[in-house]
């Protein structure tokens, strides 16, 4: 079911399956930037990354000397979330664990999404909450895909030098990385960019990137705060442009006897709380 929110300026959609944006649309230029999904691309939109990102090692991990199996970018994706509340320009929705969730993830949680409109910036925050009697485990990123064509630009607030992890046909991560940005602070999206999958970014000194095009004046300034990754994807040539702020990352093929030992794994104590949060301010 498909949950509305607006201001003045702006309506936001969500999906309640996945807590899932679905549109995002300017009352003043009548414009949608958010990609609709087609699936003969790519049916997604912004799926919720939780509570891994990425891909494992055999789709598999071990905590506590027992294998569990989890698919690429967990499961809160494909998950029905209940509506905690739906006002005017706000909207939370909520995934509690349960039985599907500790058969593949032996920890208790709540996972909230809130998503309000501020002005003509849509501010999302995703909540994660150990309700577990121990520490938690977890990842956990936003994919929200922007409408674009190929020649169209993503902007860094400040001058970067960086290289792109690279990743196996299985999503795995190897050993090279790949030089995107040498003191430079635009990626022109081409119809190859992505031909290797994802750019997986880390070390970025910007807190924020602009999407833009030298056809027409409409941007969209995504804000990602201190994120460890920063993963940018489209299927290739595609007419959108994901930008996705990462609490974890793809494994490796490096085998691990536990999740705790996992790359850029998250920790949360008990009753701990952890926020992840990114902006989409339409300009």
């Amino acid at each position: 079911m498909f949950y509305k929110i607006e201001n003045d300026y702006l309506t936001a959609e969500i999906n309640d399956a996945g807590a899932e944006l679905h549109s995002l649309y300017s009352k003043e230029n009548g414009f949608e930037y958010l990609w609709q999904g087609n699936p003969d691309i790519w049916y997604g939109q912004s799926p919720v990354l939780f509570p891994i990102i990425g891909r494992l090692l055999d789709d598999k991990y071990r905590y506590n000397g027992k294998e569990y199996t989890m698919q690429k970018h967990g499961f809160a994706r494909k998950m029905t979330f209940d509506v905690v509340s739906c006002e005017r320009n706000t909207a939370v929705f909520v995934l509690k664990s349960n039985e599907a969730t500790l058969s593949q993830y032996p920890f208790e949680f709540e996972l909230y999404v809130k998503f309000e409109l501020l002005g003509k910036t849509l501010q999302a925050t995703h909540t994660v909450v150990n309700k577990t009697d121990g520490e938690m485990y977890f990842s956990l990123g936003g994919h929200p895909g922007f409408n674009c064509e190929i020649g169209d630009w993503l902007m860094f607030d400040k001058n970067e030098t960086l290289s792109t992890e690279t990743i196996d046909s299985d999503s795995i991560r190897l050993a090279e990385k790949t030089p995107v940005l040498n003191d430079e602070k635009k990626i022109v999206i081409t119809k190859d960019i992505f031909n290797n999958d994802a750019l997986i970014l880390s070390g970025i000194k910007s807190r924020a990137i602009t999407l833009g095009s030298d056809n027409h004046d409409r941007r969209v300034r995504f804000t990602f705060g201190d994120v460890p990754y920063l993963g940018i994807w489209a299927k290739p040539g595609a007419p959108y442009v994901c930008i996705e702020p990462w609490c974890g990352v793809n494994d490796d093929r490096k085998e691990r006897a536990d999740i705790s030992e996992k790359d850029a794994i998250m920790r949360l104590p008990k009753g701990g709380i952890f926020d992840l949060i990114y902006t989409a301010e339409i300009i």
